[in-house]
């Protein structure tokens, strides 16, 4: 397949003469068997088409031939990509997409043609939302941010080209800043005399039961607050983490867990005399209501029945933290205060891993080495006394 240039001459408003060349290649047929041609240009010059067509043929015999579109990359992404990821990703993930997309590309590149674009324009809209993206402050974004916008203009663009859209992907060319290497956030814990004296203080909140059940299994705070009455048996002391409460878009949906996978959480003694206890309150509430009552399988619950937005979920642990005479920390704190204690009092790192829900046991290692110098230095005694003995 080789192709033809064609030549079309018009005249503008002036009456001037104008030649514009063309590349016509056969792009298949019609379902009624006839020739389906596609033109592409136009080109000023004979020299210009001549070197297109060549790109073009290339394409073809490789297989990597794309039929020219006049769709944007706004179009593209918010008519077509966007509506499509939102079966394939969790709830939060698609909302992070949008907004990054509608804050931080649309309003620079929406008009752009998509197979007209460049990595050197992804790489200027790099810079430019390095130098002011950000519309609070108007300073620049972390480079982590801009990151994070390559990664989805990356994604995006990919499936562009798994679609038969672009013949390659130009984000794959482009420069996106390294994220610097800081400090991780500041991990604070309490000692278990301090969760004591807050879980004491708080009996009486309604609430209470379900800080006492993050504090004790080191759930996730949308994990707890998914929790649903079928994923627990109290006769076996364990429950299954299924579920989790997220908020998307401005409202509370139910999502899978951070990895995806469900696993299951032993429970103590007392935990489940405190679940029991929240069942009944629960049965209560739902008499009180009558017709008026949300009805869910949900474990905790607004009086009313209905789902606890996360958010006021963490305002009500900080405002509990603020009235106790424990030292402040965050609601995400009461994981790492379950994962301290648990290693400290020599739980295998395995074990509180697979508790934690995390991807490896080399991670929890990772995330709580400041737990672990001591009890390597017991370890290197034990093992040293043994040789010695020998």
């Amino acid at each position: 397949m080789q192709g033809h240039i064609a030549r079309r001459e018009s005249r503008d408003r002036s009456g001037k003469k104008r030649t514009r060349w063309y590349v016509v290649v056969d792009a298949g047929r019609r379902a009624d068997g006839k020739r389906r041609q596609k033109w592409h240009g136009s080109f000023k010059t004979r020299k210009e088409a001549e070197a297109a067509r060549a790109k073009i043929v290339s394409d073809l015999n490789a297989g990597t031939y794309t039929e020219p579109t006049r769709i944007t990359l706004g179009e593209y992404l918010t008519d077509t990509w966007l509506p499509s990821m939102q079966a394939r990703v969790k709830p939060t993930t698609w909302d992070s997409y949008r907004r990054n997309l509608e804050l931080h590309v649309l309003p620079r590149l929406s008009a752009r043609p998509l197979q007209r674009l460049t990595a050197t324009e992804l790489n200027a809209l790099y810079g430019d939302l390095l130098a002011g993206g950000n519309k609070k402050t108007e300073g620049g974004l972390s480079p982590k941010t801009v990151r994070y916008v390559h990664t989805t203009l990356h994604k995006a663009l990919a499936d562009a080209v798994d679609a038969g859209l672009l013949p390659r992907n130009p984000a794959s060319a482009a420069k996106p800043p390294r994220p610097r290497a800081g400090a991780q956030a500041e991990m604070h814990t309490w000692t278990a005399e301090q969760l004591s004296t807050f879980l004491d203080s708080t009996r009486r909140d309604r609430l209470y039961s379900a800080f006492h059940l993050a504090a004790m299994t080191g759930m996730r705070r949308g994990e707890v607050l998914g929790l649903r009455w079928h994923d627990i048996d109290l006769e076996q002391q364990q429950l299954a983490v299924r579920h989790t409460l997220v908020i998307a878009q401005n409202e509370v949906r139910s999502s899978t867990p951070k990895s995806h996978q469900a696993r299951v959480i032993d429970l103590d003694q007392d935990t489940c005399e405190i679940l029991r206890r929240q069942h009944t309150a629960q049965e209560s509430e739902r008499i009180a209501w009558g017709d008026g009552y949300e009805e869910s399988d949900l474990v905790f619950t607004r009086e009313d029945g209905s789902a606890v937005n996360p958010g006021s979920f963490t305002g009500a642990f900080e405002r509990l933290v603020a009235n106790s005479d424990c030292p402040r920390i965050r609601l995400h704190d009461l994981r790492h205060t379950h994962a301290t204690l648990g290693l400290s009092a020599g739980v295998p790192v395995k074990v509180m891993s697979e508790r934690l829900g995390h991807e490896s046991a080399g991670f929890t290692l990772r995330q709580y080495a400041h737990v672990l110098p001591g009890m390597g230095a017991d370890a290197a005694s034990k093992i040293a006394a043994l040789v010695a003995e020998a």
